[in-house]
């Protein structure tokens, strides 16, 4: 794996999220309130919207432009919603935030 190192964790506060511009795209880090890290695509396959922008609640973002809701864990859409965004690992270590860039490729990240 390729880890390429965001920055320190409290620079996403609980239930926020910031996104991450790379050689390859544009990724939504988002931290829960129960101090997990996720890395998702950042545009929302519905209507393009920017997924760093939305609600975070529990395991889930809530896109802001038309509320489709995403779990953070897998990225597919909850509800009647259909549609994914894709996942990329990403961890804590020493309180920076790693991700791992190997899985992101040019049109895949938004």
């Amino acid at each position: 794996m390729t880890w390429i190192d965001l920055g320190p964790l409290d620079a996403i506060p609980l239930r926020g999220a910031r996104k991450v511009k790379t050689d390859m795209g544009c990724v939504a880090i988002f931290r829960t309130g129960a101090d997990t890290v996720h890395a998702l695509d950042n545009r929302c396959p519905h209507a393009g919207g920017p997924l760093a922008e939305g609600i975070v609640h529990g395991q889930s973002v809530t896109c802001p432009l038309h509320n489709w809701v995403f779990d953070l864990n897998t990225g597919q859409a909850q509800g009647a919603d259909d549609g994914a965004v894709a996942t990329y690992p990403c961890r804590v270590a020493d309180g920076r935030i790693l991700l791992d860039a190997s899985r992101l490729t040019r049109g895949n990240a938004a």
